[in-house]
């Protein structure tokens, strides 16, 4: 412990060693001590040590310090030091905190290597991640905290080599998102700064941090601390979502399936009070402007930032924005920046340019939101930024919306003028601007103006009519005359450029405006004169633009001018310019290095007024033009005419392929009507089918009832009417009638049969009646002589009865077979009549036409009382078929209850059987019972053994 107050500043005996023998025996002692004490003091110190001395203790303790992070896992306090230690060493945000302005910049390049070359030593060995991977998992604040600040200095030393091991790690990325959940802030917070450091430039990382859920906790992050007004950890939060989204398409698709967009819309409910903004608040709102500006930027594939504008439109976010952009308070940068977002927010979306043209600013009267904004542009005092961004929007509102373009173009129209003056259009904004002595607003209302015309050959034509009155008592020129008027003049450089570029965008593509052009005989002298001078540097740019519009000039010329032609066009710039001299001023344009800047993004970004000389959308034009003017200035008049003969056949070929477009138009139109009436008609049949199933259903339930209905009255008429439904039975064959009868016959011989029978059982049961007297006598004598044999008696009457009962059963059935034969005896008869000769005498037909007559009154009487049902069912049963078939289960019937009958006869039989057994056996019994019996034991016994017979009897029974 002396060593170790030594080393921590305790007073000592001797000279005090040098900081590196100190590092060296603490380095010794935490590889040679065996107690955890020691080397956790050890290790405690050479944290001390680790700032002051940062060069001696990464060379010689790191090694060691590793060696405890992978041994002393147990114990979090040592785990902590060293890990504190090794952040000392390896990060360099110490060392800049502590440097003093007076250090040289070589100092801090030291320091940066110093810190590179021990993060190079530790990742050497890919173990030591993975290590430090695992200990940041612990739970424990001092072990959690310091590993994950270690891993960020890490991440900002060696970046792509610590993600490369990270990625290969398994579940390395998952165990990092789990910071975001911890509880603690701190953990939490610094979590948010090693991811930001993780995902930079890696796409890969950042899928896998996307959808381990990372925008759901980073949303929640930024709602619980208050959105716009939160802290740091909100602008921490920000990046980390920017990292995320810039320029990965898949992690922008999953944020807006997700519905995350709408999540986005409370961060820009600004109140009405909007003045004391914060200085994080501001920051805040700027990076959540810039997040908008990432899901739709112009660069991003231009079906994801469709969706993207579509949503932020259907959640109300583009509302949102507006509102802020017609706030008032608002600071100017984040005014600029909404600007910015809402011009991206509706480029080339046309329900977004819809609703933004339907904004109006909370003035008296209201105005347009453009109109506003065109005033901001056209304002010289106005922040050099805010024009830049005004214009963007202009630009974005007007990219590929021909009614946008239509609608700015017809405030510019001699009948759409208010005459009044009560309101300020933006086409009268964009006169003012364009011929203002301010050659900021020249340029900036030259391109809007140019924007208003891009790829519309119609509205081009329509700009030709409009006038301007430039001076009381003087007529009114146009508005092309005024623009070659003011370049005549020799304006500033940037003025001239901007009239240029807007000239070659009207006339390109659209010869009218050539002509017109051309009719002035001013124009052509200015431009051969401005491209045939020997100029500055400054004055090149304008020689180019000259150039490009004289070569439009001849390359859009329909040749209606005779002055003007192309060949006589050409031929002064042969004798004026000369052919090589003008393809190369012609080339000064692509060659100037402002064009490569505006070539690069829509967005005008300008570092100062005097750069601002391009369009991106004129680059795109000039780049396309540049070519076919240096073919055209070198063609021959016969390649002219052949050109002409090509372009002809060409409009010829367009005129046709766009008829046939129209056709096809119709067609399609028409196609689209049919599969909707298809459509109509498919779900008409549809309906059709399921009523008809519904319908057949309910037949076939209607049926069912019938059927049951039919069965019912089958039951209750067959008895009543068997005889009477058979001689309904107008169209009988004689084929059925001959079976009827074969089948009659049948039936007599076995109820003779079965007479037969009944008679044998009438004897049988007389002589069983005959044996009961005889046994009832017998057992009354017995009784009187011998009182043992009463139980006895009792028990054969009981038996006696029962088979008494049994007797009348059977004498009931056989009633009721007897009344079955007369019945059957009935239907014979009647039915003799219809068997006989058809040569029957008229009387025996008349009685028998008498016996029908009644016979069908009496049903009809009976029917009355059924439903109409029943009476449909009557019709059926006259019918010869149901006739048979009523006969058929009439004879069933008789044949089911003929072989009841037999076995019950069958039965009746083994009864009589078993019961002769039995009188014979009591006879044996009672004579034995005539005889005096001494012992009661055998008589009790053999009672006994009576009884046990007369149960084994009853269960047989």
């Amino acid at each position: 412990m002396n060593f170790l107050r030594g080393v921590m500043g305790g007073p000592s005996a001797g000279p005090q060693p040098s900081g590196a023998d100190t590092i060296q025996k603490l380095c010794d002692r935490v590889a040679s001590s065996t107690l955890l004490d020691d080397r956790r003091d050890a290790v405690r110190a050479l944290k001390s040590l680790s700032k002051k001395y940062r060069l001696e203790v990464g060379i010689q303790a790191m090694e060691h310090l590793i060696h405890v992070l992978q041994t002393d896992r147990s114990d979090s306090e040592i785990i902590g030091y060293a890990l504190d230690t090794l952040y000392n060493v390896i990060s360099n945000d110490l060392e800049e905190e502590e440097q003093d302005d007076s250090e040289e910049e070589n100092s801090a390049k030291q320091v940066d290597d110093l810190g590179s070359q021990f993060t190079e030593i530790f990742i050497k060995q890919q173990e030591n991640v993975t290590l430090l991977l695992t200990l940041v998992e612990e739970f424990d604040f001092h072990v959690r905290w310091p590993g994950v600040k270690l891993l960020t200095s890490l991440l900002k030393q060696q970046g792509p080599q610590v993600q490369q091991i990270i990625l290969v790690s398994p579940m390395g990325v998952s165990r990092l998102m789990d910071l975001l959940a911890d509880s603690r802030e701190v953990i939490r917070n610094d979590g948010v700064l090693l991811l930001q450091q993780l995902t930079k430039s890696n796409a890969a990382i950042q899928k896998i941090v996307a959808f381990e859920n990372a925008f759901e906790r980073l949303l929640d992050i930024i709602t619980e601390e208050g959105n716009s007004d939160g802290g740091i950890v909100v602008e921490d939060c920000l990046l980390l979502l920017q990292n995320l989204l810039k320029n990965n398409n898949s992690n922008q698709n999953f944020f807006k399936e997700g519905s995350y967009i709408q999540r986005m819309k409370p961060w820009f409910e600004v109140g009405d009070d909007n003045c004391g903004w914060s200085a994080q608040k501001v920051t805040n709102l700027h990076l959540m402007l810039q997040l908008v500006r990432v899901l739709v930027s112009p660069t991003n594939p231009p079906g994801a930032t469709s969706s993207c504008q579509k949503a932020m439109f259907h959640c109300g976010l583009l509302q949102q924005l507006c509102t802020i952009l017609m706030a008032t308070g608002v600071p100017a940068d984040i005014l600029t920046e909404t600007i910015n977002t809402v011009s991206e927010v509706i480029r080339g979306c046309q329900t977004n340019q819809d609703y933004f043209a339907s904004v109006n600013a909370p003035s008296n009267p209201p105005r347009p939101a453009i109109v506003v904004l065109l005033m901001s542009m056209v304002n010289e005092r106005q922040p050099f930024v805010l024009r830049c961004a005004v214009l963007y929007c202009f630009q974005c509102f007007l990219y590929k919306n021909q009614k946008g373009q239509g609608e700015i173009v017809s405030t510019l129209l001699p009948s759409t003028i208010d005459a009044t003056g009560n309101s300020v259009s933006a086409g009268q904004l964009l006169c003012g601007g364009l011929f203002s002595t301010d050659s900021l607003s020249n340029w900036c209302a030259a391109v809007a103006l140019a924007h208003a015309l891009q790829e519309n050959a119609t509205l081009k034509e329509q700009l030709l009519r409009v006038q301007l009155a430039t001076s009381i008592g003087n007529p009114p020129v146009s508005l092309l005359q005024q623009c070659t008027n003011i370049l005549s003049q020799g304006s500033k450089v940037q003025t001239r450029v901007g009239l240029l570029m807007l000239l070659c965008t009207w006339l390109s593509n659209c010869s009218i405006a050539v002509t017109h052009f051309l009719h002035n005989p001013a124009n052509v002298p200015f431009l051969t004169g401005q491209i045939a001078e020997n100029l500055g540097e400054e004055e090149q740019l304008v020689q180019g633009l000259c150039a490009l519009l004289l070569g439009i000039s001849i390359y859009y010329n329909d040749n209606s001018l005779e002055n003007y032609r192309k060949e006589k066009l050409k031929q002064l710039i042969e004798k004026r310019i000369g052919r090589e001299n003008f393809i190369e001023k012609l080339g000064f344009i692509s060659k100037h290095e402002l064009y490569s800047r505006a070539a690069q993004k829509p967005q005008p970004s300008f570092s100062s007024p005097d750069h601002m000389m391009f369009d991106h959308e004129f680059t795109k034009l000039v780049k396309e033009l540049e070519g076919v003017i240096s073919k055209a200035i070198y063609k021959s008049s016969e390649e002219d005419k052949k050109e002409e003969e090509v372009k002809k056949t060409l409009e010829q070929h367009d005129n046709i392929v766009t008829h046939y477009k129209k056709v096809i138009r119709e067609q399609d139109q028409e196609l689209e009507e049919l599969k909707q009436r298809i459509n109509t008609l498919t779900s008409q049949n549809e309906q059709l089918q399921a009523t008809v199933t519904q319908q057949v259903s309910q037949i076939q339930q209607h049926k069912d009832q019938y059927n049951l209905l039919k069965v019912q009255l089958g039951k209750d008429t067959q008895h009543h009417n068997s005889h009477g439904e058979t001689f309904q039975m107008n169209g009988i064959q004689t084929e059925e009638v001959s079976k009827l009868k074969e089948e009659l016959e049948e039936w007599k011989n076995k109820h003779e049969l079965l007479q037969g029978q009944l008679k044998e059982k009438d004897s049988v049961i007389e002589k069983l009646n005959s044996s009961q007297l005889e046994m009832g006598t017998t057992e009354q004598s017995s009784q009187t002589s011998k009182f043992g044999g009463l139980e006895h008696n009792n028990e054969l009457q009981k038996e006696l009865e029962m088979l008494r009962s049994q007797i009348q059963l059977q004498s009931v059935e056989i009633s009721k077979l007897q009344m079955e034969n007369q019945k059957l005896q009935v239907m014979t008869t009647t039915a003799d009549p219809m068997l006989g000769d058809s040569g029957a005498t008229a009387a025996t037909g008349s009685e028998l036409e008498g016996r029908l007559e009644q016979e069908i009154k009496e049903l009809k009487s009976q029917v009355k009382a059924l439903s109409e049902e029943k009476e449909s069912l009557k019709q059926h049963l006259d019918s010869s078929s149901s006739t048979v078939a009523i006969l058929q289960d009439e004879k069933s019937k008789l044949q089911r209850e003929v072989a009841e009958s037999k076995k019950e006869q069958d039965d009746l039989l083994v009864l009589l059987a078993d019961q002769d057994q039995k009188i014979s056996a009591l006879k044996i019994k009672l004579k034995d019972l005539g005889v005096p019996v001494e012992d009661e034991d055998d008589t009790e016994s053999g009672d006994q053994g009576e009884e046990d017979e007369d149960g084994d009897e009853e269960e047989q029974d």
